[in-house]
């Protein structure tokens, strides 16, 4: 009985881990630029004394959904947009570049340009920093920035730098543990990203965001089928239990 009561618990287990996953997915139906992950379970032989007879399961995220969530207008001038196969640049918590989806810009008190998560924006040469003070920003289709210095007149705008926004395909990025996107390892050469340049042919939209590309009712159903999956991993777990108490009590009449 104890191996049955291992894979019940090994089941119920993972079951907990494929709901949390989709509970994440869920939290984040309305965060901009999120792509939702995927949940698969897979069976796994559990090695030990004798033959290799019995299996587990494992879940885990095999991938990411990486269709392009529903384009918004905002009217707001630090909102960005782009196409399905182009990416933001942006400085991850190690200091290295990453690429992201979210668009939604703010000026520090500094003048770096940074996301809503606080993630500096790279530029053609490094992180942007634009001069302040300034009145207006503007994002061009080819992703130049100009300002417009304060003081200055309405008329008067001054390119500064260009976003550095990358074209690739996108299975040939993975998703972080931070949410943001990176080259796969084996597609890198020394360490070099050989996709990973400022593409002439990107666009960016002004004034619009990107949303989410989760479907709530799908994780939603696939929640429930998990919720009732552990509960049969439960049930089975007493079940073991009980036959394991008739054959301590059949023992002990012998």
């Amino acid at each position: 009985m104890d191996k049955m009561l291992y894979v019940a618990m090994s089941g119920a287990k993972q079951n907990l881990v494929g709901v949390g996953l989709k509970a994440n997915n869920l939290a984040n139906a309305n965060t901009t630029g999120f792509k939702a992950d995927f949940a698969q379970a897979r069976s796994m032989q559990a090695f030990g004394e004798g033959l290799p007879t019995r299996v587990f399961a494992m879940q885990e995220r095999p991938g990411t959904m990486m269709t392009g969530g529903a384009i918004t207008e905002t009217g707001r001038d630090l909102d960005i947009a782009v196409d399905e196969k182009s990416w933001i640049s942006v400085v991850d918590a190690a200091g290295d570049e990453a690429y992201t989806k979210v668009g939604t810009l703010n000026i520090t008190a500094d003048g770096a340009l940074v996301t809503s998560h606080g993630r500096q924006i790279i530029g053609e040469g490094g992180p942007i920093i634009l001069p302040l003070p300034v009145e207006k920003v503007v994002f061009s289709d080819d992703g130049s920035i100009q300002v417009r210095p304060q003081g200055a007149p309405a008329n008067f705008l001054e390119v500064v730098d260009r976003l550095k926004i990358i074209s690739a395909d996108n299975s040939k990025l993975e998703k972080g543990n931070d949410g943001l996107f990176r080259p796969k390892e084996e597609l890198l050469e020394d360490g070099v990203c050989g996709f990973c340049e400022i593409s002439p042919t990107a666009k960016v939209m002004s004034g619009y965001l990107e949303m989410s590309n989760v479907n709530p009712v799908h994780e939603m159903v696939d929640m429930v089928n998990l919720q009732r999956q552990f509960e049969m991993q439960m049930k089975l777990m007493k079940t073991a239990e009980e036959i394991d108490e008739r054959h301590t009590s059949l023992l002990r009449i012998v």
